[in-house]
């Protein structure tokens, strides 16, 4: 008897297919697969993804669809998540305060301190005298260049430049001396003139360090304690640039405005309580902890987060074709963030790293869906289609797989979707959580940190996610992010070099961005860290006997996120501070953290069989009813 048990994941599915014909003997598998979801998990748009996978898995077992008895589906409820950024501070500038500028290419490096002139006055400055040159586009590089070195030969003390154009390192470098220049900044007319300014530039591959830290922007100043407090967005705004101005005007301001991002309610058990967006994720997390058992959300009307809530309303009613007021949110997570936002009345079409909050929702539903998802899969296929057992024994009974794995045990399966944990011990029923929030999560979380392109045909926050990262330094070499070199014997494509890449399994890609390949690292990891690691003890908490993660001793994580090259380190150094030991399951021996679910399916029917629950028959496909 040749049976199936595939697993339909908020981004993959998955499928075992074994020979369970000996009563006596264990399950003989024969073939997996694993290809992408199609559609929203457990509704009927999975099929051409089932279809495809079942497809995958008898090739692999060099069976034909003829072979098939049985096909067994997880006992699910299916699971629909969203997420949403709202951002929640805005820096504004009044007049000309302030320009937070990161060109592809500034010139020169260093910090300077003058007063502001433009080029073509720069003849009649004194000698001694400290300026920042402003130069317009009109002005080319040479003769720029020529007009700052006649001023230097004359006893003026240029310390940098504002630059129109993209000159800004044909400029440095034609001069006797290395100075800053901050160029492409395109409303050059508006920078205003015999104002004291601050130019920086930070060294190749660094960012700026005086300008961002508001006790440098002081000193250069001489700014008293209750000015320094009005510098602080000045210097938040301007985190992790290359270059930057700035200009202290008389009338000039700069300030950090809160956005109201609307609230959300909170329904529980027992209590509900409202949370304001904008007290940030720590806010709303306490808030979740406060309500106990979470029963329903609701988001304000007119507001982002009022939309995403009634859109994951929606999108559930219209596949499960239920009253919009019977689907309800059973759990939440929020994230801080920083993203990139163009700061209001900017001059060189600045970004500021605003305050926002992601939020990721999941909606439970009934087991009706499954029950029409295996209804439809055996309409398509002509073989009986059965839910097979509840997800959480399933992945267990599949981790159990794993060679020098035994109960009690506790597993954690990170998806896309959702992160999930459950519990067995012997003699008890498997305890088991659903929380929002896996790696769709990090992915948007790295896609708006590092304000990525999106597109139907790249996701390029997901391929950050996955690889490790890389500096391409020359045409036969790169430094790898952990700081060692790799040499290759054949020269590199010429347009890798100078770019960080990605380091795949098909070989370097480079990332379209400018950001430096510390900055890169530092976000995946903290994306990772804000959702993972969070969501992990969230969940390993709950299904702990007594809530205390000190008496869970050991955890297997399974599932797609189990997979990344450095979550499962990241689990294993924070659960080490509970004395719990943490490793990747190995499914079957030979398979890592995937299959364990669609595995478990097969081993459970077996199970079931043997000990009499169901009958020992075959070619189960001749009970389909026949459908027109």
């Amino acid at each position: 008897m040749i049976i199936a048990g595939i697993d339909v994941g908020n981004s993959t599915t998955e499928v075992a297919i074994a020979d369970v014909s000996d009563r006596d003997a264990p399950p003989r598998f024969l073939g997996t697969s694993r290809v992408p979801t199609t559609g929203i998990k457990g509704t009927l748009s999975n099929i051409p993804g089932m279809r495809l996978a079942l497809r995958d898995a008898l090739e692999d077992a060099k069976l034909g669809s003829g072979d098939l008895d049985l096909v067994l589906l997880n006992e699910a409820t299916p699971v629909i998540g969203d997420i949403a950024m709202e951002t929640i501070t805005e820096t504004i500038i009044t007049e000309s305060t302030m320009i937070g500028h990161n060109p592809g290419s500034p010139g020169g490096m260093g910090i300077g301190v003058g007063q502001t002139i433009h080029i073509e006055n720069l003849v009649r400055a004194t000698r001694g005298q400290a300026v920042i040159v402003v130069i317009p586009r009109n002005y080319d590089f040479e003769v720029s260049a020529s007009l700052i070195k006649r001023a230097l030969d004359a006893g003026v003390d240029v310390q940098g430049g504002i630059v129109q154009s993209d000159d800004g390192v044909l400029i440095a470098n034609r001069l006797p001396k290395i100075l800053p220049f901050v160029d492409e900044v395109g409303l050059i007319e508006q920078v205003p003139l015999n104002m004291l300014a601050a130019v920086e530039v930070g060294e190749h591959g660094q960012v700026i360090r005086q300008l961002s830290n508001p006790y440098g922007i002081a000193t250069l100043f001489d700014l008293t304690p209750q000015e320094t407090q009005m510098v602080i967005p000045i210097a938040k705004a301007l985190i992790g640039l290359r270059s930057a101005v700035v200009i202290r005007t008389p009338a000039g301001d700069v300030k950090t405005r809160r956005i109201p991002a609307g609230t959300l309610k909170l329904i529980g058990e027992t209590r509900a309580t409202v949370v304001e967006m904008d007290g940030g994720a720590d806010a709303i997390m306490a808030g979740l902890s406060q309500v106990g058992h979470l029963v329903n959300v609701e988001g304000e009307p007119g507001t982002n987060v009022g939309g995403m809530v009634q859109r994951v309303r929606q999108t559930m009613s219209e596949v499960t074709e239920k009253a919009l007021s019977q689907i309800q949110i059973r759990d939440i997570l929020a994230v801080d963030c920083l993203v990139p936002q163009q700061v209001s009345g900017g001059l060189a079409q600045e970004f500021s790293m605003e305050n926002a909050v992601g939020l990721a929702a999941m909606v439970n539903t009934d087991q009706l869906l499954m029950e029409r998802l295996a209804l439809g899969l055996a309409q398509e296929i002509g073989v009986r289609v059965e839910l097979g057992g509840v997800e959480a024994n399933m992945a267990i009974l599949g981790t159990l797989t794993t060679p020098g794995i035994d109960v009690p045990l506790a597993i954690l399966d990170l998806g896309a979707g959702s992160t999930d944990a459950a519990l067995m011990v012997k003699g008890q029923p498997v305890k088991s959580i659903h929380l929002a929030g896996a790696g769709n999560m990090v992915s948007l979380l790295i896609q708006r940190e590092l304000d990525l392109p999106t597109g139907a045909n790249v996701d390029v926050a997901e391929e950050i996610k996955r690889y490790p990262l890389a500096k391409v330094e020359s045409l036969f070499h790169i430094r790898n992010e952990d700081n060692s070199v790799r040499f290759f014997k054949e020269p590199l494509d010429p347009r890798l070099f100078g770019r960080v890449a990605l380091v795949t399994r098909s070989g370097l890609v480079p990332i379209p961005t400018q950001h430096t390949i510390e900055r890169i690292r530092e976000v995946r990891r903290e994306a990772k860290r804000r959702v993972f690691l969070r969501n992990a003890l969230r969940a390993l908490q709950t299904v702990a006997p007594l809530g205390n993660l000190r008496n869970i001793e050991f955890v297997a994580i399974v599932g797609g996120s189990g997979q990344d090259f450095e979550v499962s380190q990241m689990l294993m150094d924070k659960l080490a501070e509970f004395g719990t030991v943490v490793g990747t399951a190995n499914i079957r021996g030979k398979l890592g953290p995937i299959n364990a679910v669609a595995t478990g399916l097969v081993l459970s029917y077996h199970q079931r069989r043997k000990a009499g629950e169901v009958e020992w028959t075959t070619h189960a496909k001749a009970n389909v009813p026949a459908y027109t």
